[in-house]
């Protein structure tokens, strides 16, 4: 089977099977393609396309009134989605711009947080430019299609590149990722759906092709303190990695006898077991918040779910 008639079944089969429901692909507009490209990055299609996408949006509907507004702001729409340096870029960026973003690969890569993968993105899904997009699905397919075995990810864009199908490349290149997502999945494979089967170089010995290393896990212990006066609860600005610029609950120095309880929590490659103490005294700065005010603060994950935690303590 020649490329020419790979890239016909490609697209036929993207044309009936592909994810065409996505927003994000019902639009040229860059910066909703953008945002949704940082979003997709650590959280999952559906969080994406029901709750954060839209609600996003809807607070910021431009990349320029993103950049005019406080960082708090944007930080606490982004809460419940982690990974905050995400948020950051997207603000610095539109500030940077101006709301309005550059349209080459190049002037792309320069900004923060905007790495080869996703400017690829903006330039084929945004501006349809010829251009390949490798993600981790489309990275499975073209190892397997390619048969290629213990190669580098360049080794895999050099023949993504080479596979391409410059007069529909975005369509392409989201063919090939619903393809990754839908059908050519790491175990156990579709084989008998793929409409690149006939001429799959790998497709005896797929899962040769999707060796990936086990995932590794940090286990932590966090001790935080609840002091709540006048109804409002004490809250700082965390200035370390994992939440860093994020309101969250003091530390503290375990005391068995103000236990309050326990949690378990994951973020990123952390699995957290979270101990919640009453405290009476504070030293340092602290900002104080009613319940009410959560939902409009720039507060992690974790504190939202301390917060209902000791909530439901009738604290």
């Amino acid at each position: 089977m020649n490329t020419q008639t790979s890239h016909k079944n490609l697209l036929s089969w993207y044309d009936k099977h592909g994810r065409h429901q996505l927003p994000w692909r019902n639009t040229d507009d860059l910066y909703h393609i953008y945002l949704s490209e940082i979003m997709l990055q650590q959280t999952q299609v559906n969080r994406v396309r029901d709750e954060y996408y839209p609600q996003f949006l809807q607070r910021f509907s431009t990349l320029k009134s993103l950049g005019e507004s406080p960082l708090d702001d944007v930080l606490s729409m982004w809460s419940g989605l982690g990974y905050y340096r995400r948020a950051k870029n997207l603000h610095k960026t539109a500030q940077l711009t101006q709301g309005i973003l550059p349209t080459t690969l190049k002037e792309l890569k320069k900004l923060p947080g905007i790495g080869q993968y996703t400017a690829s993105a903006i330039c084929s899904f945004g501006l349809h430019q010829a251009v390949t997009v490798v993600d981790t699905n489309i990275s499975r397919v073209i190892k397997r299609y390619f048969a290629l075995l213990d190669v580098s990810e360049k080794v895999v864009s050099e023949y993504a590149k080479g596979f391409l199908n410059t007069h529909n490349p975005r369509d392409h290149n989201l063919a090939l990722m619903d393809l990754g997502s839908l059908v050519c999945v790491p175990k156990n494979p579709k084989c008998d759906e793929c409409p690149l089967f006939d001429s799959c170089q790998g497709k005896d010995e797929a899962q040769l092709y999707t060796k990936t290393k086990k995932k590794e896990y940090i286990s932590m212990e966090l001790f935080f303190g609840v002091c709540i006066k006048d109804g409002k609860i004490a809250l700082h600005l965390s200035d370390d990695n994992m939440y860093k610029d994020m309101l969250v609950l003091p530390k503290v120095e375990p005391l068995e006898e103000n236990l309050l309880g326990s949690f378990k929590h994951a973020y990123t490659k952390y699995r957290l077991d979270v101990h919640i103490y009453s405290i009476d005294e504070l030293d340092g700065e602290f900002v104080w918040l009613c319940a009410e005010e959560f939902e409009n603060a720039p507060i992690s994950s974790l504190t939202r779910k301390a917060q209902k935690f000791f909530h439901k303590k009738g604290l």
